[in-house]
């Protein structure tokens, strides 16, 4: 967009590795703090992180104000008397859309998005994850296997483990015997531990230690990943890596059971046990990446440009809204 002549102002809070991203990307941004990790937290600090936000942006005067999951973005480009976009793709998360639908233009989510948000609400069918993980826009590299004296062939388990402090992750649940899981699959390949949350000592050795932007480097070339993050499981499934996402959670979201159940690039299981069963089989497999990148290939094959389809939707907003109602081939054939 920024080639595009668009002006360009991103605002960030601290989740995870939101904030190392940004600063390895070259982009400038400007840091909102965060909403820190308990309810309360998040309740105290949702006005502060509105009024940040308001004063950042406003002298920018933007025409429409973009977010993933935001709340303060439509928050803010509803006291701008501007226009706001979203893109939703976590049907559970219903605490969050209370406090941001009233106040968005227009809400983005995948085709497999289980629900409807009424007028405001546009499908696409492509996944999130594809914006950046698609082949026109990532290229693996290969000597992310040297940072981690890694030989390539050699196979290799992401394990990953979540924070669970979002509001939606309220009472749901993951992986319970962490270090048991750890060693039963160290039996079939080396185990890399990434965690939003600090490590007992036993597992601390396990820890990947690369930067976030290499990560999906590591996704790409890994035999298998296992996990409790949706995310990072579509992740390693659309760069055609073997998937396993362990979660209470499971397929209460829609593009979770769309890569499992249309294109077998994804198992979800809320049992660890028939989670770890399910892996070593998937290890034991001659070829399975050869069979993933296939599977891979056709769903690309089916999918839209994400990246594409954002740029023209917003160029050409409000007008693209009945342009797709009137033709929805049309994101299909739409090129960066």
């Amino acid at each position: 967009m920024m080639d595009k002549g668009f002006e360009v102002l991103i605002t960030a809070t601290k989740k995870d590795v939101s904030l190392d991203l940004l600063e390895r990307s070259g982009l400038e941004f400007i840091k909102l703090g965060s909403y820190g990790n308990t309810l309360a937290q998040k309740v105290l600090n949702l006005p502060l992180i509105d009024y940040k936000m308001y004063r950042a942006v406003v002298k920018f005067d933007p025409d429409i104000l973009l977010g993933l999951g935001s709340i303060r973005a439509p928050h803010v480009s509803f006291a701008l008397g501007k226009k706001s976009i979203n893109f939703e793709d976590t049907e559970i998360a219903s605490q969050q859309m209370v406090l941001r639908v009233p106040f968005v233009n227009t809400i983005w989510t995948p085709y497999c998005f289980k629900g409807d948000m009424g007028k405001k609400h546009v499908r696409y069918d492509g996944y999130k994850e594809l914006a950046y993980l698609h082949p026109k826009y990532f290229t693996p590299d290969k000597s992310v296997l040297d940072d981690i004296g890694q030989k390539e062939g050699d196979p290799f388990i992401v394990l990953r483990f979540v924070s669970w402090a979002a509001t939606h992750d309220i009472g749901e649940y993951g992986l319970k015997n962490k270090l048991a899981y750890v060693k039963e699959l160290e039996k079939y390949g080396r185990v890399l531990i990434t965690s939003e949350t600090p490590l007992d000592d036993d597992l601390e050795k396990y820890r990947v230690n690369i930067p976030p932007d290499k990560l999906h480097h590591l996704l790409y070339y890994a035999t298998l990943y296992l996990g409790e993050g949706a995310t990072m499981a579509t992740e390693a499934a659309i760069l055609g890596t073997p998937s396993i996402y362990l979660s209470s959670i499971k397929e209460k979201l829609g593009y979770i059971g769309e890569l499992r159940q249309k294109y077998g690039l994804l198992y979800s299981y809320d049992d660890q046990e028939a989670a770890m069963k399910k892996a070593i089989q998937l290890l034991r497999t001659p070829g399975i990446k050869e069979m993933w990148r296939k599977k891979r290939d056709r769903m690309l094959a089916e999918k839209i440009d994400v990246t594409a389809f954002m740029v023209w939707f917003v160029e050409n907003y409000p007008a693209s809204i009945n342009m797709l109602k009137k033709d929805p081939a049309l994101q299909y054939k739409l090129k960066c």
